[in-house]
């Protein structure tokens, strides 16, 4: 539906006194530049003129991402102004629908579009093509805007992860400090050393690269004569800490040694070359995650090493050592003891105790941190469950691999296995990759599936296998074409007839018949 802005605004347009007073909200991401504040206001005050709106107050969040209302102080404002009635103006003006953020829950945007209209403030989008006049076209249109706007943000992390990821196994290095012993190196295409980049100090340009080197000589001294005295004189990471601190030696960051930072030096693998990449993350700014070992980017060797392999694996022999030698009963009470004493668990808290195993010997032996964290009664401020989800999901994917195998073969198909990727071949035809998506909650009740699709192996068939609510028992089961893999990620909600071209089964036999249909029939 497109509306001629001077058709509708001539008359307001002709008549200045009669100007409604309006405030205009700006927002520019850092995740597209283009979109900078004063070329909305221009675009903003194009309109304004020709709808007969006089801007009388502006709210600018500048560099502020649109994947949460977080930190975005001036779109916080402007909500304050409305609800409390210290507004001075009837209208708002926004350059378009993502403005108001690209949220991943369509449901958000609409929400503060509503809090405006609960006050009676109208909202402009001057730069779309539509009118924001309460119609089921224009409805429907901004719903689409909204749900555009998050799968943007969604297909960009998924980009930039890869990206990311392709960098570190090429052995350069993606943010954060150097560490104590090392240094950044900035380095071009070919690896020609630039120039040592200062603590906080970042690359300008893009194409450049940055490597880990060996600090200067007395650093690298002092990291391998800690792994000396820890490997071969047994002593612990707190006496450590207090021989350094002693002889006036300050970490990386000008600070005093303690317990926690000295371990986290033994048990780093940057030291002896290796580079790791993800063992946390943080995608479109929804909760910081914990990843498992087996999630980790790395690339092995590609710097030069300042501690031999040999110091650090007896050093992470004698780590793991601790927790072995205790039962599961001793390890829990320690961490009780820890608890009790803080009021409070985490991975740097329990790393900072004295003679109690490290994190990852809790990890290790309870399988997770969460599951030590709820035997002693500790429950963190974030719901965390989905990681123990994600990880019985990971489990269930064997089984249910072998399940598809057996009743392909119980039709009387052929099938074979890929062992490295799970990539099953049907009949010698054509090609299936089996996906188990995770359900989850909105803030609004509604079910969502997010389906990540590997492009890379560019199956002929994606087996989406979703959950049920509870994510313990498989709930439907989607065929997803080649035809269909035009994006790394597909969000299905509980019905998908509108949006998603899928193909429902609900025994595995259907699967065999597939590989018999003409084509004309699969299309059908």
């Amino acid at each position: 539906m497109v509306i001629n802005w001077n058709q509708t605004g001539g008359n307001e347009a002709r008549h200045p006194r009669s100007r409604i007073r309006a405030a205009q909200y700006v927002r520019m991401s850092t995740e597209h530049q283009k979109y900078s504040t004063d070329n909305q206001a221009s675009a903003i005050q194009r309109y304004a003129d020709a709808r007969g709106f006089e801007i009388v107050r502006t709210y600018a969040d500048e560099g502020k991402s649109g994947l949460r209302l977080v930190g975005r102080d001036a779109l916080q404002s402007l909500l304050g102004d409305i609800e409390s009635g210290r507004a001075d103006y009837a209208a708002i003006l926004v350059y378009d629908v993502s403005r108001w953020g690209r949220f991943q829950d369509p449901d958000e945007a609409a929400a503060i579009e509503l809090r405006c209209k609960h006050a009676g403030i109208r909202v402009h989008y001057c730069a779309e093509q539509f009118e924001n006049d309460g119609s089921i076209g224009s409805s429907i249109v901004k719903t689409v805007k909204r749900a555009m706007a998050g799968e943007y943000s969604r297909e960009l992390s998924v980009k930039v992860f890869a990206g990311q990821a392709h960098l570190i196994r090429l052995g350069f290095r993606q943010g954060g400090a150097a560490g104590y012993g090392l240094r950044r190196v900035l380095v071009d295409q070919s690896r020609n050393r630039k120039a040592e980049l200062e603590r906080g100090e970042q690359k300008s340009i893009a194409t450049d690269r940055v490597i880990l080197i060996p600090g200067p000589k007395h650093e690298v001294e002092t990291v391998r004569e800690v792994y000396r005295k820890f490997v071969d004189e047994n002593c612990g990471e707190r006496e450590i800490a207090e021989i350094l601190n002693a002889r006036g030696i300050l970490s990386d960051l000008g600070r005093a040694w303690t317990r926690g930072t000295v371990h986290q030096l033994l048990i780093n693998e940057k030291y002896i070359g290796n580079n790791v990449w993800g063992r946390t993350s943080f995608k479109l700014k929804q909760s910081h995650v914990q990843n498992p070992d087996d999630a980790w980017i790395r690339a092995d060797g590609v710097f030069e090493p300042i501690v031999d392999k040999d110091s650090f694996s007896r050093a992470q022999a004698i780590i793991a050592a601790r927790s072995e030698r205790l039962s599961d009963e001793a390890m829990l009470n320690l961490l009780g003891a820890i608890l009790a004493k803080n009021g409070y668990l985490s991975g740097i808290i329990i790393d900072e105790a004295e003679d109690c195993p490290s994190s990852s010997s809790y990890l290790s032996r309870f399988g997770s941190l969460l599951r030590a964290y709820a035997l002693v009664g500790f429950v963190p401020d974030h719901d965390y469950r989905y990681l123990e989800t994600n990880r019985a999901l990971r489990r269930m994917h064997p089984d249910v691999v072998a399940e598809v195998i057996g009743g392909i073969r119980a039709a009387e198909g052929t099938v074979e296995q890929e062992p490295s990727t799970d990539m099953l071949t049907v009949n010698h035809e054509f090609k299936v990759c089996i996906v188990v998506v995770r359900c989850f909650h909105t803030r609004a009740g509604s079910l969502r599936w997010k389906l990540r699709l590997d492009t890379a192996l560019n199956p002929d068939l994606t087996v989406a296998i979703r959950m049920d609510s509870k994510n313990a028992q498989p709930r439907d089961y989607y065929l997803l074409p080649r035809l269909d893999m035009h994006t790394a990620v597909l969000r299905l909600c509980e019905h998908n007839g509108l949006s998603l071209d899928a193909y429902r089964f609900e025994t595995l036999e259907t699967l065999y018949a597939m590989s018999q249909r003409t084509p004309i029939e699969e299309a059908a």
